[in-house]
């Protein structure tokens, strides 16, 4: 087993300038969404309304397929289903895709947001030591949900504001690793 992983470590470290290469693209691109956020935005959006559609046709093709052998294999074949329509929907009309997707993210916010503080509450309730910070985090999340959702605007930005940091952020670390990986290499 160890050996596999060093022989893994030195193929991976022989070619260590292409983790950095892929690290200043995605720094490349993490600075150009800053510099762009509408068109960067509506990219997202489209990016947005493609994933739905091509989520909605693997699950259908998953619920198909294994009719035989899944109970309740209705309720994937359902939701594929579910799915296909939104993104035939979202890709015919652009527009609706701008406009859903920040409601979208502030209710999956919200959603996660509700679990954190349920979580909370039962770390509470098994006398787990740091259970209010995440009850704290649960209700700052839950605040953020509402204001994306009352300001479709601000969630737009957000939104946008995070992919970017996401990508230089990940682009960093690439690069980072690369460098680390080099330094193996010598």
């Amino acid at each position: 087993m160890e050996t596999q992983v060093l022989g893994n470590i030195r193929k991976t470290v022989k070619y260590w300038y292409l983790l950095a290469l892929l690290g200043i693209a995605l720094i490349l691109v993490g600075i150009w969404v800053f510099m762009t956020p509408l068109a960067s935005y509506i990219t997202l959006s489209m990016l947005f309304a493609v994933t739905f559609l091509f989520t909605g046709i693997m699950e259908l093709v998953y619920a198909i397929s294994n009719r035989k052998s899944l109970d309740n294999w209705g309720w994937s074949l359902a939701g594929g289903i579910v799915d296909f329509l939104i993104g035939v929907m979202l890709v015919a009309n652009p527009q609706i895709s701008l406009l859903v997707l920040p409601f979208y993210v502030g209710f999956a916010i919200l959603f996660r947001s509700i679990m954190a503080i349920g979580w909370s509450i039962a770390l509470k309730k098994q006398h787990v030591q740091s259970w209010g910070s995440l009850l704290g985090i649960g209700i700052i999340g839950l605040i953020f949900s509402f204001i994306m959702l009352w300001n479709p605007i601000f969630a737009g930005m957000t939104i946008v504001f995070y992919t970017a940091a996401s990508f230089i952020v990940i682009g960093i670390f690439q690069v980072y690793l690369s460098l680390r990986l080099r330094k193996l290499k010598d």
